[in-house]
């Protein structure tokens, strides 16, 4: 059977739609705090291509914690992000294989209640940044994202200071990313109450503000044998470089 080329195209479309997914669950220290418990919940699955747009910070609908509970971590706590194509956990790839790109995760501190903040302006500092992984394979962050059943882990830096934060995890799926708007933002925004912690203030950016269209880590042809990505916003607490992954520790 032969198919059209609007069928063709139809069906691409559909494949795409099915792939995109969202952050679903919370782990604090190895302990699964529940489906969609403690995080703003974005209303469908779809991504945000405009780095512009104020969805660029919590996605569509989040820059309210109204409602959402709070979770409690020490510093210093390994925290766990799961990301699933559908509402459950099912047995295929918990992220489309095709979506390649970095995973990074932000986090910024509240004056008073995670809930009551919206995000905005020069809040959030970086915490963790994984890009292209392996170049001779190109295996990419998403894909050891995926390997690991949708998750990927961070740890809650020890010199932060106590207090309530917002935790921003991102994909960034590059693989339409070689024109503007190309690249494909996941974005899960946790709320969480660190208790510990020490007197650090790091420099901050603003989500949305630090991206720009022109940046060689959002529009890109990942598939001309890329050798390395660029992270283009500075990762805590290495604020004397620029990160290039893969690492050299």
């Amino acid at each position: 059977m032969k198919l059209s080329l609007l069928s063709l195209l139809s069906l691409l479309t559909i494949t795409s739609v099915n792939a995109h997914f969202t952050m679903q669950y919370l782990w604090v220290n190895g302990v699964d705090q529940g489906q969609n418990v403690d995080l703003r919940v974005p209303p469908n699955n779809n991504p945000v291509t405009d780095v512009t747009s104020n969805d660029l910070t919590c996605n569509v609908g989040g820059t309210s914690g109204s409602g959402v509970s709070t979770a409690t971590i020490p510093a210093g706590a390994t925290v766990a992000f799961e990301w699933h194509q559908h509402a459950q956990r099912t047995g295929e790839d918990p992220i489309s294989g095709g979506h390649k790109g970095p995973v990074q995760v932000y986090i910024a501190k509240a004056p008073s209640t995670a809930a009551s903040l919206d995000g905005s302006g020069a809040v959030w500092t970086k915490i963790y940044s994984s890009g292209l992984v392996d170049p001779s394979s190109q295996e990419w962050a998403t894909d050891v994202v995926n390997a690991n059943g949708g998750k990927h882990s961070v740890t809650i830096p020890a010199s932060l200071p106590a207090g309530q934060y917002l935790l921003r995890a991102e994909i960034i799926a590059l693989h339409v990313a070689s024109t503007y708007p190309g690249a494909q933002f996941y974005i899960g925004c946790a709320q969480v109450n660190v208790s510990g912690g020490g007197s650090a203030n790091p420099p901050k950016i603003a989500l949305p503000g630090a991206y720009k269209p022109t940046d060689p880590g959002i529009t890109v042809n990942i598939y001309n044998n890329l050798q390395s990505y660029t992270a283009f916003v500075r990762t805590f607490p290495f604020m004397h470089k620029e990160l290039t992954f893969p690492l050299s520790l």
